[in-house]
């Protein structure tokens, strides 16, 4: 058998990985990956509602881009390796949507969607990137429901984005943060 592809190494290997992962301090962020958008240049005060709702709806766009090419977002799916901790490739999380008005006392607006990825996602992943790797097949799916959850925490926000539009709390600064939370089905 090769040096490479000893599965004894191998798993040495995914063993020490993990033990070295255990004993590192432990973050929430190592199950989230987050994209952050500010922008600083309002519009005039002669800007209509439209134009004034579709900037922030453009900084949720920036968002989720920023999101979805984070560097966080790869750990994630690695963690759906064949021997991983996620080794039955059953995992649930939520994706958020946060919005805030840093000019105004308005509360930040906040919406929030769950998901749930199941094996059978993985083997429907698996025949359309025609790949057998479980982090590949995990990356497609998790950007997939990066992007479903944000347009859905988009529309439940949406309603008092509009509001907030009215009473010109927008009218400053404004900061969003798109934020893909997984964890282990149990």
């Amino acid at each position: 058998m090769s040096f490479r592809t000893n599965p004894d190494r191998i798993l040495e290997n995914i063993d020490r990985q993990r033990s070295r992962e255990e004993h590192a301090p432990r973050v929430r962020a190592d199950r989230q990956a987050i994209g952050r958008e500010l922008d600083t240049e309002p519009l005039g005060d002669e800007a209509m509602v439209t134009e004034r709702v579709r900037r922030i709806f453009k900084l949720v766009e920036r968002g989720y881009t920023k999101a979805a090419q984070t560097p966080e977002l790869a750990p994630l799916a690695a963690r759906f390796r064949a021997i991983g901790d996620i080794p039955n490739h059953h995992a649930r999380g939520d994706v958020s949507v946060s919005i805030q008005y840093l000019d105004s006392r308005r509360p930040d607006d906040i919406g929030m969607v769950p998901f749930e990825i199941h094996p059978d996602d993985l083997e429907e992943a698996k025949k359309e990137t025609q790949t057998s790797r479980p982090d590949v097949n995990a990356m497609r799916l998790l950007r997939r429901h990066l992007r479903d959850g944000v347009m859905a925490g988009y529309k439940k926000v949406e309603p008092r984005v509009r509001d907030a539009v009215r009473e010109r709390a927008d009218v400053g600064h404004v900061a969003v943060q798109v934020t893909l939370d997984v964890r282990a089905a149990v």
